[in-house]
Protein backbone atom coordinates (compact mmCIF):
# COMPACT_ATOMS: atom_id res chain seq x y z
CA UNK A 1 0.00 0.00 0.00
CA UNK A 2 1.14 3.40 -0.69
CA UNK A 3 3.38 4.94 2.66
CA UNK A 4 5.32 8.02 4.15
CA UNK A 5 7.53 8.77 4.07
CA UNK A 6 7.81 8.62 -0.12
CA UNK A 7 10.42 7.29 -2.33
CA UNK A 8 11.20 7.73 -5.25
CA UNK A 9 8.73 6.36 -7.67
CA UNK A 10 5.87 6.23 -5.12
CA UNK A 11 3.25 8.37 -5.48
CA UNK A 12 3.17 11.58 -2.88
CA UNK A 13 1.06 14.41 -4.23
CA UNK A 14 -2.39 14.29 -6.41
CA UNK A 15 -4.52 17.41 -7.27
CA UNK A 16 -7.92 17.63 -9.02
CA UNK A 17 -8.15 20.22 -11.82
CA UNK A 18 -11.50 21.39 -12.19
CA UNK A 19 -13.01 24.38 -13.58
CA UNK A 20 -15.15 25.18 -10.45
CA UNK A 21 -13.38 25.51 -7.16
CA UNK A 22 -16.34 26.27 -5.08
CA UNK A 23 -18.26 22.90 -6.56
CA UNK A 24 -15.57 20.69 -6.03
CA UNK A 25 -15.21 21.74 -2.29
CA UNK A 26 -18.66 21.31 -1.74
CA UNK A 27 -18.69 17.78 -3.15
CA UNK A 28 -15.51 16.44 -1.43
CA UNK A 29 -16.47 17.62 1.43
CA UNK A 30 -19.72 16.38 1.63
CA UNK A 31 -18.30 13.10 0.17
CA UNK A 32 -15.11 12.52 2.42
CA UNK A 33 -15.26 15.30 4.85
CA UNK A 34 -12.50 17.05 3.29
CA UNK A 35 -11.93 21.09 4.16
CA UNK A 36 -10.46 23.35 2.06
CA UNK A 37 -7.07 25.96 2.68
CA UNK A 38 -5.75 28.08 0.57
CA UNK A 39 -2.07 27.66 -0.02
CA UNK A 40 -1.75 31.81 -0.36
CA UNK A 41 -2.17 35.17 -2.10
CA UNK A 42 1.12 33.83 -4.31
CA UNK A 43 -0.36 30.50 -5.41
CA UNK A 44 -3.43 31.45 -7.96
CA UNK A 45 -5.94 30.03 -5.74
CA UNK A 46 -4.55 26.67 -5.70
CA UNK A 47 -5.51 24.77 -2.36
CA UNK A 48 -5.35 21.96 0.33
CA UNK A 49 -8.04 19.33 0.58
CA UNK A 50 -7.00 18.62 4.51
CA UNK A 51 -8.92 15.83 6.66
CA UNK A 52 -8.20 16.52 10.78
CA UNK A 53 -5.63 19.46 10.02
CA UNK A 54 -3.76 16.96 7.62
CA UNK A 55 -3.45 16.97 3.46
CA UNK A 56 -4.79 14.36 1.52
CA UNK A 57 -4.84 16.25 -1.98
CA UNK A 58 -5.13 19.41 -3.82
CA UNK A 59 -7.45 21.34 -5.93
CA UNK A 60 -7.02 23.96 -8.40
CA UNK A 61 -8.50 25.66 -11.16
CA UNK A 62 -8.56 24.91 -15.01
CA UNK A 63 -10.40 26.68 -17.57
CA UNK A 64 -12.61 24.21 -20.01
CA UNK A 65 -10.24 25.05 -22.64
CA UNK A 66 -7.08 24.10 -21.24
CA UNK A 67 -8.80 20.46 -20.62
CA UNK A 68 -11.38 18.14 -18.85
CA UNK A 69 -11.55 18.19 -15.27
CA UNK A 70 -9.30 15.07 -14.13
CA UNK A 71 -7.17 14.41 -11.12
CA UNK A 72 -3.76 14.15 -11.76
CA UNK A 73 -0.63 11.89 -9.50
CA UNK A 74 2.13 12.52 -8.89
CA UNK A 75 5.10 10.78 -8.63
CA UNK A 76 8.40 11.34 -6.61
CA UNK A 77 11.60 12.48 -8.35
CA UNK A 78 15.18 13.59 -7.11
CA UNK A 79 15.25 15.58 -10.28
CA UNK A 80 12.32 16.98 -12.62
CA UNK A 81 14.77 18.16 -14.93
CA UNK A 82 16.26 14.38 -15.22
CA UNK A 83 12.82 12.99 -15.30
CA UNK A 84 11.51 14.75 -18.55
CA UNK A 85 14.63 13.72 -20.53
CA UNK A 86 14.02 10.21 -19.53
CA UNK A 87 10.41 11.08 -20.09
CA UNK A 88 11.33 12.22 -23.54
CA UNK A 89 13.73 9.62 -24.57
CA UNK A 90 11.76 6.61 -23.94
CA UNK A 91 8.77 8.00 -26.11
CA UNK A 92 6.54 10.02 -23.77
CA UNK A 93 6.25 13.68 -24.10
CA UNK A 94 6.19 16.86 -21.78
CA UNK A 95 3.17 18.97 -20.94
CA UNK A 96 4.52 21.15 -18.66
CA UNK A 97 8.49 21.85 -18.51
CA UNK A 98 9.92 21.65 -14.54
CA UNK A 99 9.06 24.65 -13.05
CA UNK A 100 9.55 25.76 -9.30
CA UNK A 101 6.61 26.19 -7.56
CA UNK A 102 7.45 28.93 -4.30
CA UNK A 103 9.72 26.82 -2.06
CA UNK A 104 7.26 23.87 -2.04
CA UNK A 105 9.24 21.80 -4.63
CA UNK A 106 9.50 21.75 -8.46
CA UNK A 107 7.14 20.01 -10.84
CA UNK A 108 6.68 18.58 -14.35
CA UNK A 109 3.78 17.54 -15.86
CA UNK A 110 3.89 14.80 -19.08
CA UNK A 111 2.51 11.86 -20.87
CA UNK A 112 3.52 8.41 -21.54
CA UNK A 113 3.52 7.24 -25.04
CA UNK A 114 0.28 5.78 -24.74
CA UNK A 115 -1.39 9.22 -23.65
CA UNK A 116 -1.82 8.81 -19.81
CA UNK A 117 -0.78 12.09 -17.97
CA UNK A 118 1.17 11.62 -14.91
CA UNK A 119 3.02 14.40 -12.73
CA UNK A 120 6.52 14.45 -11.61
CA UNK A 121 7.43 15.95 -7.88
CA UNK A 122 10.74 16.71 -6.76
CA UNK A 123 10.43 17.50 -3.25
CA UNK A 124 11.22 20.97 -1.90
CA UNK A 125 9.93 22.37 1.67
CA UNK A 126 6.22 20.09 0.53
CA UNK A 127 7.56 16.52 1.08
CA UNK A 128 4.11 15.28 -0.36
CA UNK A 129 0.84 14.28 1.18
CA UNK A 130 0.60 14.33 5.10
CA UNK A 131 -1.59 11.23 4.91
CA UNK A 132 -2.21 8.10 2.80
CA UNK A 133 -3.49 4.70 2.91
CA UNK A 134 -6.40 5.99 5.79
CA UNK A 135 -9.67 6.38 5.73
CA UNK A 136 -10.57 9.40 3.09
CA UNK A 137 -7.15 9.55 1.45
CA UNK A 138 -5.67 8.13 -1.45
CA UNK A 139 -5.05 4.51 -0.96
CA UNK A 140 -4.68 3.02 -4.02
CA UNK A 141 -4.11 3.59 -8.51
CA UNK A 142 -4.87 2.34 -11.47
CA UNK A 143 -3.11 2.54 -14.71
CA UNK A 144 -5.81 1.98 -17.58
CA UNK A 145 -3.37 1.57 -20.85
CA UNK A 146 -4.02 -0.58 -24.04
CA UNK A 147 -0.89 -2.23 -23.65
CA UNK A 148 0.17 -3.00 -20.22
CA UNK A 149 3.39 -4.72 -20.81
CA UNK A 150 4.51 -1.64 -22.98
CA UNK A 151 3.51 0.83 -20.17
CA UNK A 152 5.36 -1.07 -17.51
CA UNK A 153 8.50 -1.53 -18.96
CA UNK A 154 8.24 2.46 -20.14
CA UNK A 155 7.52 3.63 -16.12
CA UNK A 156 10.09 1.27 -15.22
CA UNK A 157 12.26 3.06 -17.11
CA UNK A 158 11.44 6.27 -16.17
CA UNK A 159 10.69 5.58 -12.47
CA UNK A 160 12.63 1.86 -11.44
CA UNK A 161 9.28 0.53 -11.00
CA UNK A 162 9.34 -3.14 -9.92
CA UNK A 163 6.45 -5.45 -11.28
CA UNK A 164 4.30 -8.21 -8.91
CA UNK A 165 1.44 -10.18 -10.06
CA UNK A 166 -1.27 -12.01 -8.01
CA UNK A 167 -4.18 -14.68 -8.94
CA UNK A 168 -7.15 -13.08 -9.84
CA UNK A 169 -9.69 -14.13 -7.02
CA UNK A 170 -11.97 -15.36 -10.29
CA UNK A 171 -9.68 -17.45 -12.16
CA UNK A 172 -9.71 -15.46 -15.16
CA UNK A 173 -6.03 -14.24 -14.93
CA UNK A 174 -3.57 -12.41 -12.67
CA UNK A 175 -3.65 -8.86 -11.87
CA UNK A 176 -0.53 -7.34 -12.29
CA UNK A 177 1.03 -4.30 -9.67
CA UNK A 178 4.15 -2.06 -9.25
CA UNK A 179 5.74 -0.64 -6.51
CA UNK A 180 9.15 1.36 -5.79
CA UNK A 181 12.19 0.28 -7.20
CA UNK A 182 14.03 -1.54 -4.34
CA UNK A 183 11.18 -1.44 -2.19
CA UNK A 184 8.82 -4.32 0.28
CA UNK A 185 6.78 -5.98 -1.42
CA UNK A 186 4.04 -4.69 0.66
CA UNK A 187 4.31 -1.59 -0.79
CA UNK A 188 2.78 -1.82 -4.07
CA UNK A 189 0.96 1.29 -4.70
CA UNK A 190 -0.88 0.89 -8.11
CA UNK A 191 -2.30 -2.28 -10.46
CA UNK A 192 -1.66 -1.67 -14.62
CA UNK A 193 -5.18 -2.80 -16.87
CA UNK A 194 -5.41 -3.03 -20.49
CA UNK A 195 -8.29 -0.29 -21.41
CA UNK A 196 -11.36 -2.20 -22.98
CA UNK A 197 -12.84 -0.94 -25.84
CA UNK A 198 -16.21 -0.01 -23.26
CA UNK A 199 -17.19 3.23 -24.56
CA UNK A 200 -17.43 4.28 -20.94
CA UNK A 201 -14.19 3.18 -19.59
CA UNK A 202 -12.61 4.27 -22.83
CA UNK A 203 -13.57 7.82 -22.93
CA UNK A 204 -10.78 10.44 -23.16
CA UNK A 205 -8.08 8.05 -23.58
CA UNK A 206 -5.46 5.79 -21.22
CA UNK A 207 -5.51 7.86 -17.27
CA UNK A 208 -4.84 6.81 -13.85
CA UNK A 209 -7.74 6.46 -11.73
CA UNK A 210 -7.33 7.24 -7.96
CA UNK A 211 -8.54 5.29 -5.27
CA UNK A 212 -10.08 6.83 -1.60
CA UNK A 213 -10.67 4.69 1.20
CA UNK A 214 -13.84 5.10 2.30
CA UNK A 215 -15.47 3.18 5.83
CA UNK A 216 -18.94 1.63 3.83
CA UNK A 217 -18.00 1.65 0.24
CA UNK A 218 -22.33 1.87 -0.29
CA UNK A 219 -22.84 5.01 1.83
CA UNK A 220 -19.88 6.85 0.14
CA UNK A 221 -21.52 6.08 -3.48
CA UNK A 222 -25.38 6.94 -2.17
CA UNK A 223 -23.47 9.96 -0.92
CA UNK A 224 -22.16 10.77 -3.40
CA UNK A 225 -24.62 10.41 -6.20
CA UNK A 226 -27.28 12.61 -4.02
CA UNK A 227 -24.26 15.10 -4.59
CA UNK A 228 -24.41 14.86 -8.49
CA UNK A 229 -22.01 11.96 -9.10
CA UNK A 230 -21.90 9.67 -12.07
CA UNK A 231 -21.69 6.07 -10.81
CA UNK A 232 -19.85 4.25 -13.42
CA UNK A 233 -19.01 1.09 -11.56
CA UNK A 234 -21.86 0.04 -9.06
CA UNK A 235 -20.13 -1.07 -5.96
CA UNK A 236 -18.31 -4.22 -5.95
CA UNK A 237 -17.35 -7.37 -4.06
CA UNK A 238 -13.52 -8.83 -4.23
CA UNK A 239 -12.38 -11.42 -2.49
CA UNK A 240 -9.55 -10.50 -0.81
CA UNK A 241 -9.46 -6.83 -1.31
CA UNK A 242 -12.70 -5.45 -0.56
CA UNK A 243 -16.37 -3.54 -1.84
CA UNK A 244 -15.30 -0.89 -4.53
CA UNK A 245 -17.23 1.53 -6.91
CA UNK A 246 -16.14 3.66 -9.82
CA UNK A 247 -17.38 7.43 -9.67
CA UNK A 248 -17.35 10.97 -11.86
CA UNK A 249 -17.71 13.73 -9.53
CA UNK A 250 -20.36 16.45 -11.35
CA UNK A 251 -17.89 17.78 -13.03
CA UNK A 252 -16.76 14.48 -14.77
CA UNK A 253 -13.61 13.46 -13.05
CA UNK A 254 -13.22 10.29 -12.51
CA UNK A 255 -12.03 8.40 -8.92
CA UNK A 256 -13.06 5.10 -7.03
CA UNK A 257 -13.52 4.34 -3.68
CA UNK A 258 -13.19 1.41 -1.50
CA UNK A 259 -13.84 -0.21 1.46
CA UNK A 260 -11.82 -2.74 2.81
CA UNK A 261 -7.78 -4.22 2.48
CA UNK A 262 -6.97 -1.08 4.32
CA UNK A 263 -9.17 -1.88 7.37
CA UNK A 264 -8.80 -5.60 7.47
CA UNK A 265 -11.10 -6.96 6.05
Amino acid sequence: MLSVPYVTGSPNWIDLGTADVEAAKTFYGGVFGWTFVSAGPDAGGYGMFQLGGRTVAAVMTVPPEQGPPNWNVYFQTPDADALVKAVEQRGGSVVVRPMDVLDQGRMAICLDPAGAAFAGWEPGRNKGLDAVSELGTLSWLELFTPEPDSALAYYGDVFGWEVSEMPMPDGSGTYTMVRPGGAAQDTTFAGVLRLNADPLEAAGGPYWLPYFAVEDCDASVARAQELGAEIRLAPVDVEGVGRFAKLADPAGARFAVVRGFLLGD
